[in-house]
């Protein structure tokens, strides 16, 4: 990978995406949780417990690679971004409940995302594994690119809510510009193996995509929340902030193969949300009154 883009692009592009974050979020969101707290629930523990174990099943069964599997792991343990909201918004889902949800999962990622990752490295042990755990002073790293660049956007928002609503469409434009850079420096990094990682990692990628999709849908369904509750669920649990997963693997743990499963799940998540938003919603018109809390 080209040092220019790890040292300073990916860092830059994953300030912007989570600072146009910040710009959106309220501390009212984070007091939403108390008013929606099925829902807030049901999501979390989708994305916090059953996912990662989803994951873990998902690579046992495939047998890959060990670093592929340490960065499926680290996929999974990444929290939702701000793509969620728009699909959210298309399908008419929960918006609301989308933004608080992004709001948590930031937070609770900190402590979650090395977690996860330092298990999935004891695992399945890849090679140079000391080197890749998130010790203490990578967590540091995680909680700067994570939080820092929110909490200011969520400042310049209470500072100048007119100037943050102006800036709102020009940084979800420059964020959806860096995360294609992102994206395309990461496979062209890993070039000369991508076929095969291709290979490996296309199937476990649409599975686990496609499962997180349906399971952030189905599990607060059976909860008995509503109609668009589920939906922002499901895009909230389903599309994960692959920036982040690829910052931490290049930026943090300085190994391009970690980075290969978020970057081809970056690629893939567009078309199957897509898909799911449209398999989901497509008999709404026939109930009517389920459509809306």
């Amino acid at each position: 990978m080209d040092s220019g883009l790890v040292s300073v692009g990916l860092p830059a592009a994953l300030a912007i995406i989570m600072f146009g974050l910040g710009l959106a979020l309220t501390l009212g969101d984070f007091g939403r949780v108390a008013r929606t707290p099925r829902a807030v629930g049901v999501a979390l523990a989708a994305q916090l417990l059953v996912l990662p174990a989803v994951c873990f099943g998902l690579v046992l069964a495939l047998d890959l690679d060990p670093l592929l599997a340490v960065g499926m792991m680290l996929l999974a343990a990444s929290p939702g971004g701000t793509t969620a909201n728009l699909f959210s918004h298309l399908f008419r889902g929960d918006v609301a409940l989308n933004i608080t949800l992004t709001a948590v999962n930031s937070l609770v990622a900190v402590v979650s995302l090395p977690l996860v990752v330092n298990f999935a490295v004891g695992w399945f042990d890849p090679p140079g594994a000391d080197d890749i755990g998130l010790q203490l002073g990578k967590t540091a790293q995680v909680f700067a690119i994570v939080l820092v660049p929110v909490a200011l956007g969520m400042a310049v928002r209470r500072a100048s809510p007119a100037f943050a609503a102006r800036a709102d469409k020009p940084v979800r434009i420059a964020s959806a510009v860096v995360l294609a850079l992102v994206i395309a420096g990461a496979l062209v990094g890993e070039r000369e193996n991508l076929a095969d990682y291709l290979a490996d990692i296309g199937v476990a990628t649409t599975l686990f995509c496609a499962l997180s999709l349906g399971l952030g849908y189905l599990l607060p369904r059976l909860a008995r929340t509503t109609e668009r509750q589920a939906l922002a669920s499901a895009f909230e649990v389903g599309i994960h902030n692959s920036t982040l997963a690829i910052a931490v693997a290049l930026s943090v743990l300085d190994n391009d193969t970690l980075a290969v499963p978020a970057a081809v799940y970056g690629v893939l998540m567009f078309p199957l949300a897509l898909l799911a938003g449209w398999l989901l919603t497509r008999h709404r018109e026939d109930h009517p009154d389920d459509a809306h809390p």
